[in-house]
């Protein structure tokens, strides 16, 4: 895959590796799923994934509890979820997804992300073609694993694709298969570990090492942005 592609993958776990950074978007993640769908897992597919990838990233029962507390608490009136898109150097396309109780704040600060790294924000919509959105679960292989009948009885629930990666195994389905796919991994006692809705690109660009230092750059001022939740870009 060659030492650009190795130098981008380095970068990111060294950056979701910040427990400081993890644990507080995964937080967000737990209390906007309750907010949405309600505070009991059993009843809400979304929260009940966001929890156990809570606990597969080793984040506490408190920070859990809370997190799904604070969904019914005044300061999530005014807690939205808002999405932008910009173009970076090198022309490299980004999806920046936020979770905010000030707006003014996070527009003003993304674009000045974008702006220092010589690029800009582009009117929302302009990157939705050059995205397909995907429910991505991970999980490690379980035991007597048949891979034929594991992705038959997926298939119903939403399956478009499953990836075997030694011992992880990566399930894709549409966004709008979520639940489904959720709950049949449940049905088929899978623990899954990461479980997220993502941007995948549909036309990847291969940089090269040197334009990924400057990409990095702005990609890392970004995700260190508090009311940042993910960041999703077009690179191979």
């Amino acid at each position: 895959m060659g030492r650009a592609f190795e130098y981008r993958r380095a970068a990111k776990e060294k950056r979701w590796d910040k427990m400081s950074k993890i644990f507080p978007r995964l937080a967000k993640t737990i209390t906007l799923a309750a907010k949405e769908g309600g505070p009991d897992p059993e009843m809400n597919a979304k929260l009940r994934t966001a929890i156990q990838t809570a606990k597969a990233q080793n984040m506490p029962k408190d920070n859990i509890e809370n997190a799904i507390k604070r969904a019914t608490s005044k300061d999530m009136e005014n807690f939205t979820e808002v999405i932008y898109e910009g173009k970076g150097p090198h022309g490299v396309l980004v999806v920046v997804e936020c979770a905010t109780d000030n707006g003014n704040r996070t527009v003003a600060n993304v674009k000045s992300y974008f702006n220092k790294a010589g690029g800009g924000v582009v009117p929302n919509g302009s990157l939705e073609y050059m995205f397909n959105r995907k429910s991505v679960f991970e999980f490690e292989k379980p035991e007597d694993f048949d891979a034929e009948e594991f992705e038959f009885a997926l298939i119903d629930a939403g399956l478009e694709e499953m990836e075997i990666e030694d011992e992880n195994i990566i399930v894709y389905g549409d966004f709008t298969n979520f639940g489904t796919i959720a709950k049949e991994l449940e049905n088929l006692g899978v623990n899954v570990t990461k479980a997220s809705l993502k941007r995948i690109p549909t036309s990847p660009v291969d940089f090269t090492e040197e334009q990924l230092v400057d990409i990095e750059k702005m990609l890392d001022k970004i995700e260190d942005d508090d009311d940042i939740q993910q960041v999703f870009t077009n690179i191979a």
